[in-house]
């Protein structure tokens, strides 16, 4: 008698899942002006923030997800991390998503292959939202009376920004649409995923291309993380020391290829150049009011 295969409804992915899209469709909608506890119904007008951010996560993830099952390395659906817009300044709706693997990492190749993936997609994602949004955005002047946050632009970003929406004159900023603010933490989300340290993507794609010597780059990062952290934005110290809780050091892969081909090589220098081009040393400035 033939069986039917049971089936397993990842039941806690799909709870997150619809727990952080709620979180990020209020996130939306609160910077849209709405109060959405007297206005329930104008949380539609959080949409475009919340399926956009939600499209650049879910993309990244799934390029993890899907290119792990190509070299039959066993990993979770994404988890995704909701967080409650209860900020004044700041409201964001998610910490973003993760995977884990289940099991190892057979080869230098399939490290680089599964670590490059999610970046790489999400950035076309993010790249194609902040184009979009960035006609969409409008000019306004700077009034740092009422207190704000500004957000510090990637090479990237900035030069996407200049093109579409030209010069501004002094005094005035850009108002960024929903869809270019996602881009722009699409854009960050991607950098802090891509610094080459420990077991990040980045690391995963340091560690393929160069082995056991990445702790020593991870090491000089670290350090520099701090000083940013000093000098740009504080976030970069937590970020630092949570480097260092995770680890600096990959773990082996049970083969070590003695070269990555030509291909798994220039996938780590188009991930590099994504980095530079989408890192921001200051990504948060506060201005009191």
């Amino acid at each position: 008698m033939r069986k039917i295969p049971v089936i397993r409804i990842p039941k806690k992915n799909i709870v997150l899942f619809l727990v952080t899209f709620f979180c990020v469709l209020a996130a939306g909608a609160i910077e849209a002006g709405v109060d959405i506890l007297s206005d329930p119904a104008g949380l539609i007008k959080g949409l475009p923030y919340a399926l956009s951010l939600m499209a650049i996560l879910l993309t990244h993830e799934m390029g993890h997800y899907f290119m792990s099952l190509r070299h039959k390395v066993e990993a979770t659906l994404p988890f995704f991390i909701p967080v409650p817009p209860i900020s004044s300044v700041l409201n964001i709706g998610t910490l973003g998503a993760i995977i884990r693997m289940r099991s190892p990492i057979n080869t230098r190749t399939a490290l680089i292959d599964i670590g490059a993936s999610g970046p790489i997609v999400g950035f076309v994602v993010a790249f194609a939202f902040t184009v979009a949004g960035l006609f969409m955005s409008e000019p306004v002047a700077m009034d740092a009376s009422n207190g704000e946050v500004l957000l510090g632009p990637s090479l990237l970003f900035l030069f996407l920004m200049k093109l579409i929406a030209g010069p501004l004159p002094e005094g005035m900023g850009l108002e960024l649409h929903p869809l270019a603010f996602s881009g722009w933490l699409g854009f960050f989300i991607t950098s802090l995923n891509l610094i080459p340290v420990g077991q990040l993507d980045g690391g995963h794609i340091l560690y393929a291309m160069i082995g056991e010597r990445h702790h020593i780059i991870g090491k000089v990062l670290v350090a520099l993380l701090v000083l940013m952290g000093l000098y740009f934005w504080p976030g970069w110290i937590i970020w630092a020391v949570l480097m260092l809780i995770i680890g600096l050091r990959h773990p082996p892969v049970l083969f070590h290829e003695p070269r990555l081909d030509r291909q798994r090589r220039m996938v780590g220098v188009i991930s590099l150049v994504i980095f530079v081009l989408t890192f921001t040393p200051a990504p948060f400035m506060f201005i009191a009011g």
